[in-house]
């Protein structure tokens, strides 16, 4: 067996896939002594049902064959510390220093970041809007990148039971660490309320939670963070133009007449607030028979005519395939389920394009007294 500082060191080194660090910059190594021919070796959690435990204890136990894995619930005192250390993480200091009080904002807001925070909007509901972000973002988290996924649709939200996430959010003081599902991040206002308690909000009340999801939440630097707007051009739209001003937004309709031109709307309106419109996608295009054939059920050229009314591509066209509908359904999403389907891989080619169109570099310059 290793030399017990030496296991340590490795031990300290592995990843946990939620929060992205070393454990032992986490604080989730505890003890590691000899016990015989075993090395047993004990995990801090903020929860004792942390969802990686599977992953970390696999890991563990690889580094050597005598390591045998416990378990335990942090104290308060290593919960703070934690706490302290993600704050400091999220606003730039990747070091374990005591930040109390979180003043500064997370880092991935400021204009230099790598981020991209794609807003997926509507004018209209029923044109599969969650969909297109459900399969979206996990298409790009399967291209390698780092994804998280806020579901901003306060009174529709469903992204929860469409990514069939199995665990709630970790709250931490402060600080809440979204759902990891699919190699997804996700946090949504379905984790908090009950799934059949309606959200009866005035604009303040909702401005405020809308703000909170996105700057107390555990996203840390991502590739990409897309956000699940609510259909029209609402309060929620408002908000996210001034907590999120660097949001590139992305229109999904579907080829009828009627869905384009209010489509045209959100889209209208999104200029008005100074946002980069980058994209038209089009959803529901056609549907595939048995005998092969193409049906467009719900007419067609409507994503392109959008497009070029608004100056601005259009990305992709998703068929209509039960396989999509039952995958929101059953919580099984459609590109994870059926990864070679038609529809799987219209989803990969739309992230291939949107990653390759790069930042918008738009940021509005807001006034400053010197």
């Amino acid at each position: 067996m290793a030399d017990i500082s030496d296991l340590r060191a490795r031990c300290a080194a592995v990843i946990d896939p939620q929060l992205v660090r070393p454990i032992g910059e986490l604080g989730f190594l505890g003890d590691v002594s000899h016990h015989g021919e075993h090395l047993h070796l004990t995990l801090a959690l903020p929860v004792l049902n942390w969802p990686t435990l599977p992953m970390l204890t696999a890991a563990l136990e690889a580094i050597d064959e005598g390591v045998e894995v416990r378990t335990r619930s942090m104290n308060d005192e290593e919960r703070l510390a934690l706490r302290n250390y993600l704050r400091g993480a999220m606003q730039g200091d990747p070091g374990p220093g005591l930040h109390q009080h979180g003043d500064a904002g997370p880092k991935f807001l400021d204009k230099l970041s790598k981020t991209r925070v794609l807003g997926i909007s509507s004018g209209k509901g029923g044109v599969g809007k969650s969909s297109v972000t459900v399969n979206l973002a996990i298409a790009l988290g399967q291209a390698g990148y780092s994804v998280g996924v806020l579901d901003a649709d306060v009174y529709g939200f469903s992204l929860p039971k469409m990514l069939g996430a199995l665990t709630d959010p970790i709250i931490l003081g402060d600080t809440v660490i979204p759902t990891l599902v699919h190699g997804v991040r996700c946090i949504s206002m379905g984790y908090f309320v009950p799934d059949e308690q309606p959200v009866i909000w005035r604009g303040p009340m909702l401005h405020k939670a809308i703000e909170q999801l996105v700057t107390e939440a555990w996203w840390d630097e991502p590739d990409f963070l897309l956000i699940d707007m609510p259909p029209g051009t609402g309060d929620v739209a408002l908000t996210l133009s001034e907590v999120l001003p660097r949001i590139e937004m992305y229109v999904v309709t579907t080829p009828q007449a009627a869905a384009q031109r209010v489509a045209q709307r959100s889209a209208y309106a999104a200029r008005k607030l100074k946002l980069a419109v980058r994209g038209v996608i089009e959803n529901m295009s056609w549907f595939t028979g048995d005998d092969g054939k193409r049906y467009e059920i719900f007419g067609s050229g409507g994503g392109q005519r959008l497009a070029d009314d608004l100056g601005i591509p259009l990305l992709g066209q998703v068929p209509l395939e039960t396989k999509l509908r039952e995958g929101g359904d059953h919580g099984l999403p459609v590109i994870v389920a059926y990864p070679e389907s038609e529809v799987a891989q219209a989803f990969r080619a739309i992230a291939a394009t949107v990653a390759a169109q790069g930042p918008a570099r738009v940021y509005r310059q807001e006034l400053k007294l010197v």
